[in-house]
């Protein structure tokens, strides 16, 4: 499944637009050092994949950028599963702190 389009639920769209609009100081801050080709490979930002939503994700190397901060601390199980399914549609993680990132 590694080469596949990954689906996604159209619903979430309002959802995704609104995590956009309200992102965090991290989010953010990382955004501004990614945009724009900035490490040679386009991202985009809340991205809608399967029943989830990733917070940065580059189609041209499958890489989902995740930051996790005090929202994901008790949501170690969603988070893990969520990886472990796109992960099946050759999607690698690379999740970060947002403590590191401040």
């Amino acid at each position: 499944m590694k080469n596949r389009i990954i689906p996604y639920n159209r619903k979430l769209k309002a959802f995704t637009r609104e995590l956009r609009k309200n992102s965090t100081l991290s989010e953010i801050l990382l955004w501004n050092q990614i945009k724009r080709n900035a490490l040679g490979v386009e991202f985009h930002r809340q991205v809608r994949m399967l029943n989830y939503i990733v917070d940065f994700y580059s189609h041209e190397i499958r890489l989902a950028i995740e930051i996790d901060g005090n929202s994901h601390n008790h949501k170690q199980h969603y988070d893990n599963k969520r990886q472990y399914e796109l992960e099946q549609y050759g999607v690698t993680f690379l999740r970060i702190s947002d403590i590191d990132i401040k």
